[in-house]
């Protein structure tokens, strides 16, 4: 596995366009994996970072527009909310909140599954100052990664 250095440094992060995009095989229609990634809900079951607890607030399923309420913890306790501000039905979902920058998960059905790309795009990010005294390129970099797997492993 390729992880980043201490300052993003990475095959998955594209400094110039401000994005990190890691992709996994998930042995899985693509219509499924993205019900589960709509259903806020689900969040917990495949978070790699640790810091998502549950959601607060919002629709069963998501969709253009849609904001949704999740409990965090990252050293405290927080909430968050969050806009849905990229869909296409069983291809792309996007959100953001606050902070401006969007996570987002791109399927891409293959023999035998969907590829699966989770990407943190910063290029909107309303504080970069933030995301480097959080050392956020490195971390989420590894959170996606494991993200990815848990979701892999939900459908093996």
């Amino acid at each position: 596995m390729t992880t980043a250095s201490p300052n993003g440094d990475s095959p998955a992060h594209d400094p110039k366009r401000k994005l990190v995009s890691v992709s996994q095989f998930v042995p899985a229609a693509a219509h499924d994996i993205f019900d589960l990634i709509a259903t806020p809900e689900r969040h917990p079951e495949i978070d790699g970072s640790g810091t998502v607890r549950g959601e607060l607030s919002g629709p069963k399923r998501l969709s253009l527009g849609a904001k949704f309420g999740m409990s965090m913890r990252m050293i405290v306790p927080y909430r968050i909310t969050n806009t849905v501000v990229e869909f296409e039905e069983g291809k792309r979902i996007g959100w953001r909140h606050f902070g401006g920058h969007v996570w987002r998960y791109l399927l891409t059905p293959v023999e035998g599954g969907t590829l699966v790309t989770e990407q943190f795009d910063y290029s909107t990010n309303k504080a970069n100052w933030f995301l480097r005294a959080m050392n956020a390129i490195a971390n989420n970099e590894v959170a996606m990664r494991k993200t990815l797997l848990n979701l892999a492993k939900r459908f093996s």
